[in-house]
């Protein structure tokens, strides 16, 4: 199996069993890269829950391991509803906005993934556009909290486009199934007076997400010399 995964960076608001400190985030990061990175088909991500549960320490440590080792994944939260966006930007005064924030810390770039990303300004979406970060569409889980509606079709055909990913998100969604996810992507696109195409939809999670991560020279095709990660679909399953 293909993975992608780090350990998650918490040193605030947040329960005190899974809080570690701007340090601990860091060594222990450190740890799982040695340990993990590059070993069969692992990548680890540096992964900063989002900038609530991260003081200022932290996202610095955050940004160190990401210079330290510009090859690896980004991995946390962006503008999921307007809540958090209000109290993440009275934790970060001096950020511009949401989005400003991860820039002051160089945690934008062309292999971070920016779950949600609900609701950019446009200005944070041009942001997102210069460095190439990768908003990631989680349509189960903002119908289930009812964070909002992700216009990514609107991000799509800007002057400036951005890039989009589409995930599961399953502590917050209610499904596993990436075709149950891009059926209800569809929901959220008609909402918004937008349609999606079915063909669009199966390439948003092959192709699409592939090419999202960065790994489309391995995986999310059937061309020749890449892996052959493939899910077999029963069509009869349900009769049994």
């Amino acid at each position: 199996m293909c993975m992608v995964g780090g350990k998650v960076m918490m040193d605030r608001h947040a329960p005190q069993g899974l809080l570690d400190t701007a340090e601990m985030g860091y060594d222990e990061t450190r740890a799982v890269i040695a340990q993990w990175h590059g070993k069969g088909r692992n990548h680890v991500a540096i992964t900063p829950r989002f900038a609530i549960t991260s003081t200022p320490e932290q996202m610095r440590a955050a940004q160190t391991l990401a210079n330290e080792f510009p090859d690896l994944h980004i991995q946390t939260h962006l503008s999921e509803n307007d809540e958090e966006i209000r109290f993440t930007c009275e934790l970060f005064p001096e950020a511009t906005d949401y989005t400003d924030i991860y820039a002051r810390y160089d945690l934008l770039r062309e292999k971070s993934l920016m779950g949600h990303a609900i609701h950019l300004s446009e200005r944070e979406a041009d942001v997102m556009a210069q460095t190439r970060a990768v908003a990631v569409h989680c349509p189960t889980s903002n119908l289930f909290l009812g964070s909002g509606l992700f216009p990514m079709k609107k991000l799509m055909r800007r002057d400036k486009p951005v890039r989009v990913a589409t995930a599961t998100d399953i502590g917050g969604g209610s499904s596993y199934s990436m075709l149950k996810t891009m059926d209800e992507a569809y929901k959220i696109q008609q909402l918004l007076g937008e349609r999606l195409n079915p063909l669009d939809s199966f390439y948003a999670m092959t192709r699409g997400n592939a090419e999202a991560l960065s790994l489309a020279d391995d995986i999310g095709t059937l061309e020749e010399g890449t892996t052959a990660d493939l899910v077999i679909l029963d069509a009869a399953s349900r009769r049994r």
